[in-house]
């Protein structure tokens, strides 16, 4: 999917999300003007077929620059030098960060701002962060429940489990739910700040694909106790979140280079 360019004194950024099943860009007043799968195509006398530069835990840094300029070769080159907010899985690491920064880096950035999903998914659905809130991103390889405090991350567990693992075996939806139950009762047990025994009662915040299956969403209530609220669009929230955040980080006085975010890194 792709949409027009906004008009040239409204395009001031670029929100990026890399999944491993979908690639998503959101131009900053023209809304989301990409969301495609990530695929690029080897370089001349390299072979011939489709590459995927982007897996789980693991960014080919020249294919998912090629599938970017590729992909968008006729904006950005007008946008001039955008400030570009990255979005990136909380457990993925420094090295994953890194790798994904040299990839945008085609775009041409002024800044790249590197911000973790659950944030950004927090963001998008207008969630309170001055309590604590846990965050459950379902994607499509693998689910990261993640506890923010005052907007931070302050605990994240990963399970090896997707919403990819849901279709035709009546048995993933049970070892899924397993798995994030698991996860947002280690929260108490493993994260001793005072803020940890309240996340679990305010309930938990779902996004990712994962949330799109009400299957799902029912069984994981039902065994957690909690409620269980749904963003909106949740397969597009990590994008729309980091979206947000744009609108109000490129008025910041730090946007004056290589700009960040406070993540935890």
């Amino acid at each position: 999917m792709s949409a027009p360019w906004p008009p040239a004194r409204r395009r001031t950024g670029l929100a990026v999300d890399l999944g491993s099943t979908r690639t998503r860009v959101w131009a900053l007043g023209g809304g989301m003007v990409l969301d495609v799968p990530p695929v690029t195509f080897s370089d001349a006398g390299r072979g011939p077929g489709t590459l995927h530069p982007v897996r789980r835990r693991d960014i080919d840094v020249a294919g998912t620059a090629r599938m970017l300029d590729r992909l968008l070769r006729q904006g950005p080159r007008r946008l001039g030098r955008p400030l570009v907010v990255l979005t990136a899985p909380v457990l993925d690491g420094v090295a994953y960060r890194a790798a994904a920064r040299a990839a945008v880096e085609v775009l041409r950035p002024r800044a790249v701002l590197t911000l973790p999903t659950a944030r950004a998914v927090a963001a998008a659905a207008r969630e309170d962060l001055s309590r604590p809130l846990l965050v459950v991103d379902v994607g499509a390889r693998f689910t990261e429940a993640v506890l923010l405090v005052d907007g931070a991350v302050a605990d994240a567990h990963r399970a090896t489990l997707g919403a990819c693992g849901l279709d035709g075996e009546p048995a993933a939806a049970a070892r899924l739910v397993d798995a994030v139950a698991a996860m947002v009762a280690s929260v108490p047990d493993e994260d001793r700040t005072a803020a940890a025994p309240s996340a679990p009662a305010r309930g938990v915040l779902l996004a990712g694909g994962g949330a799109l299956r009400p299957e799902f969403v029912h069984r994981l209530a039902r065994r957690l106790h909690v409620a269980v609220k749904v963003v909106p669009a949740p397969d597009t929230a990590a994008v729309r979140g980091a979206a947000e955040l744009l609108g109000s980080a490129r008025l910041h006085p730090s946007f004056t280079g290589d700009a960040r975010l406070p993540v935890n890194e």
